[in-house]
């Protein structure tokens, strides 16, 4: 992600790369399964994993060809970790990535067994029924990559935090397999909101409040990513044991609920000029209001790109 970012200067395009990108791991998810199966089944054990690595094997040589990356002193000093940790906009963008993939991931290891004890489902059940998960993913990522851009990444990941809310309040309901689809499916375009608008969104946040150096922020989404997948199943067996499986859901979907209002403090994130003028003179509104300096100095307060704000002017 930090390549695209550095490579996609254009915000529009960045978010539509990234949107590929994300489309291939749906992809990845989607043919995993059956690929393992049948080179299992009819080539042997070692087979899937022989292949898997000399694909990646040539994917790295294509990178290496193509891409040709070398080592680029930047005039500006990259952001630090504690000085991006610290940024409050980066977190909640961060914070919308976990949420999001921290419903799926308790979904994994309880709704196979949950299914079994309520509908008597088989294993090919079992294992079909983050199918629609999957494809509706793949969806999401590339229908929102460039769709986001236009409707704004905020509002964008906003809605999909509230769609997983409902997909998760719909799974308990449940009684057949069949009724699993709908909401398996919403849960998976609504995560690809997410993920799909996020993830460019963290690239913009670098650019406008740090410095454009994309690996530390992008290393900070994986973690978010990984975070989901990482405490979502291990907090799952616990809970389905304590509060039962419908409440667990209950609970993530409450949590998605509380945490997408949070999303529009994204919508016109302040500047580094903007955060620049207000510590050097606390008496400007840096946000299009005018207010008195300090220096005898034109001030001019500008605002984040896109909003609809006139410069402020102030003089002495």
């Amino acid at each position: 992600m930090g390549m695209l970012a550095e490579r996609y200067t254009n915000d529009k395009e960045r978010g539509n790369a990234m949107g590929i990108a994300l489309g291939g791991l749906a992809l990845g998810v989607l043919i995993g399964p059956p690929f393992g199966g049948v080179m299992y089944e009819f080539v042997g054990k070692s087979a899937p994993f022989i292949i898997l690595a000399a694909l990646a094997l040539g994917d790295g040589v294509l990178q290496l060809l193509m891409l040709q990356p070398s080592v680029v002193h930047t005039e500006s000093d990259p952001p630090s970790l504690k000085a991006l940790v610290c940024d409050p906009y980066i977190i909640i963008a961060a914070g919308a990535i976990t949420f999001a993939n921290m419903g799926i991931a308790m979904l994994e290891p309880s709704l196979p067994i949950w299914m079994m004890d309520n509908m008597g489902a088989s294993k090919w059940e079992q294992g079909v029924t983050f199918l629609p998960a999957s494809i509706s993913y793949l969806i999401g990522t590339n229908v929102f990559g460039p769709l986001g851009h236009k409707i704004g990444r905020w509002r964008a990941a906003l809605l999909g935090l509230m769609i997983i809310g409902l997909c998760l309040l719909c799974i308990p309901m449940a009684t057949s397999i069949n009724h699993l689809i709908l909401p398996n499916a919403g849960l998976g375009f609504a995560i690809g909101m997410v993920d799909s608008c996020m993830m460019p969104e963290l690239g913009y946040l670098v650019d406008i409040r740090h410095a454009a150096v994309y690996g530390s922020v992008y290393a900070l989404g994986d973690v978010a990513f990984c975070v989901g997948f990482a405490v979502g199943p291990a907090l799952s067996g616990t809970l389905v044991n304590t509060i039962g499986f419908e409440w667990m859901l209950v609970g993530m979907a409450v949590i998605c609920f509380a945490y997408a209002p949070l999303l529009t403090f994204l919508r016109a994130p302040p500047t580094r000029e903007e955060k620049k003028v207000g510590i050097d003179n606390p008496g400007i509104v840096s946000d299009g209001g005018t207010t008195g300096g300090s220096d005898g100095i034109v001030v001019v307060a500008s605002a984040p790109p896109g909003a609809a704000v006139e410069n402020a002017v102030t003089k002495l």
